[in-house]
C-alpha cells in the first residue's frame, strides 16, 4: 500500500421498504465521510431497501424502488469510494431473480457491484429463497490500494478458523492471492448471546492469517423478531482489534490502515446487553409499526416487572400504561408491587378487578359444563378475562399490547393461548426466567427500580390457592439448561439430560411438553431473538407428528 487509508464505518438503523429514509441517512454518513476525508464508506448490507425484506423481494415494484435509490444515492458520492448494500436483478434466463449486492459508487457514479456468495439458508435466514449467488471475488483500486469486498456471510467459512463449514465455496481463501491491502465487509448479521465474541474471534484470524487488515460494518436496529446490534469491527494486518463501534445504536468512526487506530468501545455485561437488545428491539418494532404506546398487564410478578421496565426506557414513562387485574387468588402483596413498580416507573396504572367478569363467566358455563371453579379451566379463564381486557384497551388507545410470557414458560406450555400470551410483541419471549432475573438485576444495579419483593417471591401466576410454578415445573435453574439443550441445541434427550444434569425421566417429560405444545407457539405473537435458537421462524417444527427422540 502507497499510503494509509482512512475508512469510515456507518452503521445505520434501516426500516424496509424506506427507500427514501434509508437513502437519507446513507447520503448524511457519506458527506459525513467526505468531510472527515475518508477514502473509503462502508454501509451495512442491504442498508438501501432493510434487511431482511423477504417476500417483498418478489414484488417488482419494490426491486425496482431498490434499484433506483442505490442509482440515486450514486449520483451524490465523491471522492471517497462509497459501499452500501442493495439488490440487483438477475438478466441470466437460469437461476434465481435477483443478486444481494455491494454497489460501489464514487464520483457520482457506479464504479463497480459484488454479489454475495454464500446465501445462509439456516436459523432465521432464507436468503437461497431469493438470491442468486455470485461467482467471483471483486478488487477495486482506491488511492493505489487494493480492496477486496465482501458481503457477511461470504467471511463466515474461512477454512482456517472452522472445523465444519456449511459451503463447499470460501471466498475468504479466494481473496488471499490477490495481494490486497484491505478487506472490507459490509454486514447484516443479527445479535445473540455471545456472537459479538465470536465475530471478534474469527474476524481477527481472517486478517491475521491473510496478513490483510479487515474491517466489517455491520447493520444496527431491531426489525421484527431480529436485533442487530452494529458493533463494527476494524482489525490491523496482525489481527490487532483495532476499532469498534458502539453496540445497539447507530455511530459513525474512522480508522486509518494500515496501522492506526480507533476508540474502543467497552464491552458491557451479558445481562446489560440483553436489556439493551430488548430495549432496542422494542423501541423500534414499535416505532416502525407506527405504534405510540404500550399497555402490559402489572401482575406484581418479575416478568411483568422487567417488561415495564425495558418498555419505559425504550418509549418513554408517558407512554407506556400498566393494567394490575386483581383475582380471587391474588395475594395482596402482587397489587401492592404493581403500585410500587408504577410509582418507581413514573408510568401510568389503572386497577381493574377480575372477580366480577369471572363469576359471570361461571354463571354462564355452569349450564353447559357443570362447576368450574378451582379447575384448569377456571385458571385459563381468569387469564383469558385479563387478555381481553388488555385488548380491549389496545383497540381503544391504539397501545402496541405487550405479552409478558418468558422462554421458559413457552417452551413448556405453561401460558395460556389467547389469555397471556395475547398481544402484539413478546418481548421475553426468548429469554430464559434466569435470565430474566439477571436483567432485573441489571436494571436495578444502582437503585431499586423493581420491588425486591417481586423478585424474591417463589414465581407464581396466582390463578389458583397457594399456588406456585414449582407445582407444575420443575426449579428454574434446572429446567433452563435442559430447555437449552432440547431446544438451542437440539440434543437427544438424554444428552440434554446428562448435560442439564436432571434425571432422563425429568428429561422426557419436559421434551414431551416441548413437543405437545408447538401449536401453542406457532399463534403467539413475535418478540425478539435473544439465545441461539428462538422459537419462531428459526425454529420450524411441524405440529402434528409424533417423533419422540
Amino acid at each position: 500500500m502507497t499510503r494509509s487509508l482512512r475508512v469510515g464505518v456507518a452503521q445505520i438503523d434501516t426500516t424496509i421498504g424506506d427507500f427514501a429514509g434509508n437513502a437519507a441517512k446513507i447520503l448524511a454518513a457519506g458527506r459525513r465521510a467526505e468531510a472527515a476525508h475518508a477514502d473509503v464508506v462502508l454501509f451495512p448490507e442491504l442498508a438501501v431497501c432493510g434487511y431482511p425484506p423477504r417476500d417483498l423481494l418478489e414484488r417488482r415494484a419494490f426491486v425496482a424502488a431498490s434499484e433506483a435509490a442505490a442509482k440515486r444515492i450514486a449520483r451524490q458520492s465523491g471522492s471517497a469510494l462509497w459501499l452500501y448494500g442493495s439488490v440487483a436483478r438477475n438478466s441470466a434466463k437460469a437461476g434465481r431473480a435477483l443478486f444481494n449486492v455491494a454497489v460501489a459508487a464514487r464520483g457520482g457514479r457506479v464504479v463497480a457491484t459484488y454479489r454475495k456468495r454464500l446465501l445462509p439458508t439456516y436459523d432465521v435466514f432464507d436468503e437461497g429463497r431469493y438470491f442468486e449467488p455470485g461467482t467471483k471475488p471483486l478488487v477495486l483500486r482506491v488511492g493505489g490500494a487494493r480492496l477486496g469486498v465482501t458481503i457477511c456471510e461470504d467471511i463466515w467459512n474461512d477454512k482456517t478458523f472452522w472445523k465444519l463449514r456449511r459451503y463447499a465455496a470460501d471466498p475468504v481463501s479466494d481473496l488471499r492471492p490477490l495481494k490486497l491491502d484491505l478487506h472490507v465487509n459490509i454486514s447484516a448479521s443479527p445479535w445473540e448471546l455471545g456472537k459479538a465474541r465470536l465475530r471478534e474471534r474469527f474476524m481477527s484470524r481472517i486478517a491475521r492469517s491473510s496478513r490483510t487488515p479487515l474491517v466489517s460494518c455491520n447493520l444496527v436496529g431491531g426489525n421484527d423478531s431480529l436485533v442487530f446490534d452494529g458493533g463494527s469491527l476494524a482489525f490491523d494486518a496482525r489481527g490487532r482489534l483495532v476499532g469498534r463501534g458502539r453496540s445497539f445504536a447507530e455511530d459513525f468512526w474512522t480508522v486509518d490502515l494500515p496501522g492506526g487506530g480507533a476508540a474502543l468501545t467497552e464491552r458491557e455485561p451479558d445481562a446489560r446487553r440483553v436489556r439493551q437488545a430488548l430495549v432496542l428491539a422494542l423501541s423500534d418494532y414499535a416505532g416502525k409499526c407506527s405504534f405510540r404506546s404500550a399497555v402490559l398487564g402489572l401482575s406484581g410478578g418479575i416478568d411483568s416487572a422487567v417488561t415495564a421496565a425495558i418498555a419505559v426506557e425504550a418509549l418513554g414513562a408517558d407512554r407506556v400504561v400498566g393494567v394490575a387485574m386483581p383475582g380471587p387468588y391474588s395475594s395482596p402483596g402482587s397489587v401492592t408491587d404493581a403500585r410500587e413498580l408504577a410509582r418507581r416507573l413514573k408510568m401510568r396504572l389503572l386497577e381493574i378487578p377480575i372477580g366480577p367478569v369471572l363469576d359471570a363467566y361461571r354463571a354462564i358455563l355452569a349450564a353447559a359444563l357443570g362447576p368450574v371453579e378451582r379447575t384448569k379451566t377456571e385458571e385459563n379463564l381468569q387469564a383469558r378475562i385479563r387478555g381481553a381486557l388488555l385488548m380491549a384497551l389496545s383497540n381503544k388507545e391504539g397501545h402496541l399490547l405487550l405479552s409478558t410470557g418468558n422462554k421458559s414458560e413457552i417452551a413448556v406450555g405453561y401460558c395460556t393461548l389467547y389469555g397471556d400470551m395475547a398481544g402484539g410483541y413478546a418481548l421475553l419471549s426468548d429469554v430464559p426466567k434466569t435470565l430474566v432475573y439477571a436483567v432485573a438485576a441489571d436494571i436495578n444495579r444502582a437503585s431499586e427500580i423493581i420491588p425486591a419483593s417481586s423478585i424474591t417471591k417463589p414465581p407464581s401466576a396466582e390463578l389458583a390457592p397457594n399456588q406456585k410454578d414449582s407445582d407444575s415445573l420443575p426449579l428454574y435453574d434446572v429446567l433452563d439448561p435442559l430447555i437449552a439443550g432440547l431446544v438451542d441445541r437440539s440434543l437427544p434427550v438424554d444428552a440434554a439430560a446428562r448435560r442439564a444434569g436432571v434425571p432422563a425421566d425429568v428429561a422426557r417429560e419436559i421434551a414431551g411438553r416441548i413437543d405437545r405444545n408447538e401449536y401453542k407457539r406457532r399463534q403467539m405473537p413475535p418478540g425478539p431473538k435473544i439465545t441461539g435458537k428462538a422459537f419462531g421462524e428459526g425454529r420450524r417444527y411441524p405440529i402434528a407428528q409424533k417423533f419422540g427422540g
